[in-house]
């Protein structure tokens, strides 16, 4: 029996890292709307047994794990960015979080939602981005959080979240309901 290869860490030429990352809305730059962090919280519904909102301080105080990943838009664009903040799965269990679940639901501030299933969630690739190049996420790229996965397209990883909902009930999404593929894996 041959012996196993090890598997090699895939490197990228830190030259490749776009800073700071692509802006793409369905509408113009100009028309994000800032968040006052003074105020902002995270919600947390559904299936979670500790469901008192988080702030942005409580979520820099957890564990940060980077990324750099490519992100491919359906529109025909991509580019590899480097991402870190909180694991979901260690947050979502952290929460309480029934990990039996079908799907998680996020809201972003701009009441654009997203659905993804759980095993995606899970994934060790899934983070809930709050710095991209080591610097906290600007306002027009998701200030001051943002979901970022390795496994789905762009339209998969929502801007500005306000709200995280643990489910069994699929909700579709923005771009779903016009037509879009939900599942949308890469």
């Amino acid at each position: 029996m041959a012996p196993l290869r090890q598997r090699q860490a895939r490197t990228y030429d830190a030259s490749l890292v776009v800073p700071p990352p692509r802006f793409n809305a369905y509408y113009e730059i100009e028309d994000v709307r800032p968040i006052d962090i003074a105020t902002w919280k995270l919600e947390l519904s559904g299936l979670i047994a500790e469901k008192a909102p988080w702030t942005i301080d409580q979520l820099y105080a957890l564990p940060e794990q980077e990324l750099i990943i490519k992100h491919i838009c359906v529109e025909g664009w991509d580019y590899i960015g480097q991402w870190s903040g909180p694991n979901l799965r260690q947050f979502l269990t952290r929460v309480g979080a029934d990990l039996r679940a079908k799907y998680v639901v996020f809201h972003g501030n701009d009441d654009y939602m997203e659905s993804i299933d759980m095993a995606s969630a899970l994934h060790p690739q899934t983070i809930l981005a709050t710095k991209y190049a080591g610097e906290p996420i600007g306002d027009p790229y998701g200030y001051p959080i943002r979901l970022r996965t390795a496994v789905k397209l762009g339209f998969k990883n929502p801007k500005w979240l306000r709200a995280i909902e643990v489910t069994n009930t699929c909700s579709g999404g923005f771009w779903e309901d016009p037509g879009f593929n939900w599942f949308a894996g890469l």
